[in-house]
């Protein structure tokens, strides 16, 4: 049975990522990318379909026993984890992706600590989503599984031995004693890949996380998070082409036991413009550049038929598709691959990518003309279609709308390329774009506003609130003091905050209860309890902010990771794991309470 979603670890190699739980078992892993079928899929399923288990022996049917400690290895994505075993001794695993130089491996090292103790393997490879059993043999002393067009090559010195499709080694590991265990993905029809060092990758993977992580130029109170963050947007960044998955993740829920179950390994346009973001405002331009790249192929000039994700080379046809086959992460049905909503309108996203554009221009990203060019022409679009109604920044399966945020994103991509146009840097209709940007400030203030309750709502006629509105003064489309925005923030915070003081993103219940399409409920969404953060600092009320601030970081797990939501009812994190959406507005209100000195101690 698969862990909580918090007692699992993450483990990559920049192209795609694995997740180690506290008992030694890696229960995800797709290989050779991100959005790969994966060869371990326990994480939705149970170890039928595939997972791969190292630690302390121990008795046939018991559970296998949880680490005592675990962390990463200083400011890496190097796991270490750790058994006592009373009477025997203490043993390390050391879990690690070393950055990718071929082959894609998963690399696990066992080292005594002291002592000796007992250790068990147990490989159990399945391929496609737990589908497939491989057909697994020995080629020159290495044990390989085949299924057509994927080979996994395992190689160790420990003596290994195959049962019940299920390859394992019994050993012993003594103090000062090291024993490796690499996994390697290889095209099947390709030769072998070279035998792996495990060694030197440990040092060269420490060194690449240790040289990253210096380029980091945030120095205040929260580094450790911050730091932490900036490490999980890394790995999820797709080093070949640059671009970012929103998770590494399909299909864990938002409710458990419910179907609002999801594929988040593609590149949102939302998710990687905010994500580029906080990069930039840390001292991260490479990636920034790398970003904008991909996006300027993605896009190919064709801004009319922008889509709001991408695979993460760019790929437009992300089919989604139900696994019928596996049971879901605790039950959680269905599972799905692909994602539907690549084919929505969200206008909202053309604000989002215009401000990334923005913020790279502004902090002297070297120019690029066709993203002047690219920005010019997503204006051009919105001049004909800001008015329609969209399914808005939660990608509702339910009726399109005029949601007030989608309304004020296009405000906000108008408002920034007026900025480039008066920097000199583009030229474009100044006067026409000026009139567009009060237009649809006023038509949002007209109608997307309640002056009886005096604040702002999820769409325009609705009485709901919506999270996205407090966006409406990190945006600067209305300042922090005005009254209309106090009423909002002081609404969203009364009626849709949890007991435990955290923010949903809108209502599942009530008049617009349908307004998602969905049936069930979900948890809190943590990016909307960070913008409550934010916007509380911003009217002042910077003590507050701090509070709420320290307490979503109290969420983290043990190793500072964050999913999408959290689950008040149960305590616990919910949703796709870890998640970009989560881990970038932290990095923002960090970098403001830091600004604010809001902050103990």
């Amino acid at each position: 049975m698969a862990g909580r979603i918090e007692d699992y670890a993450l483990i990559g190699d920049m192209q795609t990522a694995a997740l180690v739980c506290r008992n030694g078992t890696v229960d995800w892993l797709c290989l050779p990318r991100f959005d790969s079928h994966a060869v371990f899929a326990g994480l939705l399923g149970t170890e039928e379909h595939g997972f791969w288990r190292i630690g302390p022996a121990h008795a046939e049917g018991a559970e296998p026993p949880t680490a005592d400690r675990r962390r990463y290895a200083g400011d890496s994505l190097i796991l270490e984890s750790e058994w006592d075993q009373p009477g025997r001794g203490t043993v390390r695993v050391t879990d690690f992706m070393p950055p990718r130089d071929g082959a894609p491996q998963l690399v696990r090292i066992v080292e005594g600590v002291k002592g000796r103790v007992k250790m068990r393997s147990t490989l159990r490879m399945r391929f496609s989503y737990g589908r497939i059993v491989p057909w697994v043999h020995k080629v020159d002393g290495r044990t390989v599984a085949v299924a057509g067009p994927d080979s996994v090559w395992l190689d160790t010195e420990a003596e290994t031995h195959g049962k019940d499709l299920t390859t394992y080694s019994d050993f012993t590991v003594s103090a000062g004693e090291r024993i490796a265990f690499t996994i390697s993905w290889q095209p099947s029809h390709h030769n072998q890949p070279h035998l792996p060092d495990p060694e030197g990758a440990l040092e060269a993977t420490a060194e690449f996380w240790r040289d990253w992580v210096e380029q980091c130029t945030y120095r205040g109170p929260y580094r450790e998070a911050v730091i932490r963050s900036l490490i999980t947007l890394k790995a999820l960044t797709y080093a070949p082409t640059g671009g970012i998955v929103a998770a590494p993740t399909t299909s864990l829920p938002e409710e458990i036991g419910g179907v609002r179950n999801w594929d988040y390994r593609y590149t949102w346009l939302r998710d990687a413009a905010i994500t580029l973001s906080s990069l930039l405002r840390t001292g991260y331009r490479e990636e920034a550049r790398a970003w904008r790249e991909w996006l300027l192929r993605a896009v190919a000039g064709d801004p009319e038929n922008l889509q709001i994700m991408y695979g993460i080379a760019g790929e437009r046809e992300l089919g989604e598709a139900e696994l019928d086959w596996l049971p879901g992460y605790e039950g959680s049905t269905p599972v799905r691959v692909g994602n539907g909503a690549a084919a929505q309108l969200q206008l909202d996203v053309y604000g989002e990518v215009t401000e990334a554009l923005h913020l790279a221009h502004m902090t002297g990203l070297a120019r690029n003309d066709y993203a002047s060019v690219l920005q010019l022409k997503l204006i051009r679009y919105l001049e004909d279609h800001w008015m329609e109604p969209d399914e808005g920044i939660w990608e509702v399966r339910g009726p399109r709308r005029h949601f007030t945020h989608s309304k004020v994103m296009a405000w906000v991509a108008v408002d920034r390329t007026i900025k480039l146009i008066e920097s000199g840097d583009a030229d474009g209709p100044l006067e026409r774009w000026r009139e567009l940007r009060d237009d649809i400030h006023r038509d949002v203030c007209e109608k997307g506003y309640d002056p009886e309750r005096n604040t702002f709502t999820q769409s325009y006629g609705s009485r709901e609130l919506d999270a996205s509105l407090l966006l409406i003064p990190q945006m600067g489309f209305l300042p922090p003091d005005d009254k209309r925005v106090i009423g909002t923030i002081e609404a969203i915070q009364r009626e849709l905050s949890t007991e435990d003081g955290f923010i949903l993103r809108y209502p599942t219940e009530g008049e617009d209860a349908g307004v998602d399409g969905l049936e069930g409920d979900e948890g809190a969404f943590l990016a909307c309890s960070f913008w409550l953060a934010d916007d509380l600092a911003m009217i002042g009320r910077v003590d507050e902010a701090r509070k709420l601030f320290e307490k979503l970081l109290g969420l983290r797990n043990d190793l500072g990771l964050l999913a999408e939501e959290w689950d008040s009812r149960h305590q616990r994190q919910v949703g796709n794991f870890p998640q970009a959406f989560s881990h970038v507005p932290l990095i923002d209100t960090a970098l403001r309470l830091t600004a604010s000195g809001a902050y103990g101690g």
